[in-house]
């Protein structure tokens, strides 16, 4: 018997440090983990202990015998992984991992600006270091911590927002200050949280589109994706979008996971989203949606197809969608890559798949330029290089993501990210960043605990030397705290219990507030 990885799996790889023969690869010290869709258990050693399943974050970890159906080719793809070049003869040496420490006694005082699951990686790095004293300022602009994984994660991927665990269990610790409804550079300033702390770790994500730069792309019923998934997940900042559903068909520009997440949610029956926490509003206006198609374009051939493997395979078994693909756009000859190839092969089931009466079709297309966005008042078609063009009432334009910049920051617009060297921010000492906002929207969730752990790293060490000045002044900061939310979190919750949902979102900070006005004192309400 062997354990299988999954599609869900986030790549946090703390399975890899637990596991006594090394039998999950790539490691984090190896160097194909930076570029890995996921983790795979090798099943020509692995001795079936457990020990994995205990600690992955998402569930996304079974035994071979006990295999959903929606899972059952991720038998193969762990297998077939390790028939690439080199895999076959990994060392048996287990990873393990030096605990990270310092030498200065504390307190340490820390602000984290950010709560998605790379501020929850530092805040739990940082607390765990022993012997010292660790006080944490967790701040986030918004009234509800998550960040990607609260509105980023498709809403029918359950399993994965497990991953946003990590940051509440940060926030109830004792020397956690909890400052939500907080924006820096609005109510407090760079220079304000770093006079009060040591350091300030800046681990606000990526949260807004990248454009495609088309003529016709800011034509009402063109959107981002990043605006489009806000939307269906209740960000605030997206709960009045406009959206096009009243079409026949939607075209999503771009193949990458996202681009699969919005094709995923638009075809979905009611009866499959009204079993998640999507938004309310998002829906009713997708149950009365008259969209038939959604085709995906993307602009390279599925060689080079951004989505995972994992992904496609979960594309592929959505109940009641038809999903296809053109095999004069498919390659006929495989890589010799056992994942690419993989993918392919999956490819290749659905070619040619025609419509079927009562149900929506997804189809992928490959080799599509696209030239522009066409219409006069509202969109009308996407027209490609190749002249083609595909008659569309929606386009989705799921080409990435790209931070923000952050005030008092130096800030990269060509990169989108604050530059830095290993997470210490360039010409601002006592500053750092973390996730994507350090390296560039790339990995997945788990991905970020390493990109965290270099920059606790590296703040250690200049607090080790010398190198962060002592605080001098207190932070008198006031948002709502951690009392504050939960009284949201159980609100939601209940509600979800109630329509048998894992929970219904408070799509509009008025409606936050009023839920939280009876459990938070009055003067730690945002003005």
């Amino acid at each position: 018997m062997t354990f299988v990885i999954t599609g869900g799996c986030c790549n946090d790889a703390a399975c890899v440090s637990v596991c006594p023969v090394n039998c999950i690869h790539p490691t984090p010290d190896e160097p194909d983990f930076a570029t890995a869709e996921m983790l795979y258990v090798d099943p020509a050693t692995c001795i079936d202990c457990g020990a994995c399943v205990d600690v992955c974050p998402v569930d996304a970890i079974s035994s071979d015998f006990d295999l959903a159906p929606v899972d059952a080719p991720f038998l193969d793809l762990n297998a077939t992984w390790y028939t690439g070049p080199g895999r076959a003869t990994y060392t048996a040496a287990p990873f393990r991992l030096e605990p990270l420490s310092t030498a200065r006694p504390g307190p340490l005082k820390v602000a984290i600006v950010g709560t998605g699951p790379t501020a929850g990686y530092v805040g739990e790095m940082l607390l765990s270091l022993r012997g010292i004293e660790v006080e944490l300022t967790v701040i986030d602009k918004l009234l509800t911590p998550g960040g990607l994984v609260r509105f980023g994660v498709a809403p029918d991927h359950q399993d994965t927002k497990a991953a946003g665990d990590e940051i509440a269990k940060v926030m109830r610790r004792r020397g956690v200050t909890t400052c939500l409804g907080v924006e820096v550079g609005k109510d407090v300033t760079a220079a304000e949280l770093g006079a009060s702390h040591h350091a300030v770790v800046v681990a606000t994500g990526a949260s807004e589109g990248r454009r495609l730069g088309l003529p016709g792309e800011d034509l009402p019923g063109s959107v981002s994706a990043a605006d489009l998934v806000g939307w269906y997940n209740a960000h605030p900042d997206q709960k009045d979008l406009a959206v096009g559903l009243q079409g026949e068909r939607a075209v999503v520009i771009g193949n990458g996971n996202v681009a699969l997440d919005v094709a995923r949610v638009l075809a979905a029956d009611r009866t499959v989203l009204e079993r998640t926490d999507i938004a309310d509003h998002a829906l009713h206006a997708l149950a009365s949606s008259s969209l038939r198609e959604i085709t995906v374009v993307a602009r390279r051939g599925a060689k080079p197809a951004a989505f995972t493997a994992g992904e496609l395979l979960r594309l592929l078994q959505v109940p009641g969608v038809i999903v296809s693909t053109r095999s004069d756009e498919l390659p006929t000859q495989l890589t010799g890559d056992p994942v690419i190839d993989h993918k392919i092969a999956a490819l290749r089931s659905v070619a040619d798949r025609p419509a079927e009466e009562g149900k929506r079709r997804i189809e992928l297309r490959f080799g599509l330029v696209p030239q522009a966005i066409v219409g006069e008042e509202t969109v009308r078609a996407v027209r490609f290089v190749s002249g083609e063009e595909l008659v569309a009432d929606l386009v989705v334009t799921a080409v990435g993501y790209r931070s923000r910049p952050v005030a008092g920051l130096p800030f990269d617009e060509e990169r989108a990210i604050v530059p830095n060297e290993g997470g210490r921010v360039l010409e601002v000492p006592g500053f750092y960043v973390a996730g994507w906002i350090k390296r560039g929207p790339s990995g997945g969730i788990g991905a970020n605990r390493w990109c965290a752990r270099e920059t606790v790293a590296a703040l250690l060490a200049d607090y080790d030397a010398g190198l962060l000045a002592d605080p001098t002044v207190p932070s008198g900061l006031q948002g709502i705290d951690f009392a504050a939310w939960t009284a949201i979190d159980q609100h939601e919750r209940s509600a979800g219990r109630a329509a048998g949902r894992p929970r219904i979102k408070l799509a509009s900070r008025a409606a936050q507030l009023d839920v939280i006005a009876p459990a938070a004192n009055t003067k730690h309400r945002p003005a």
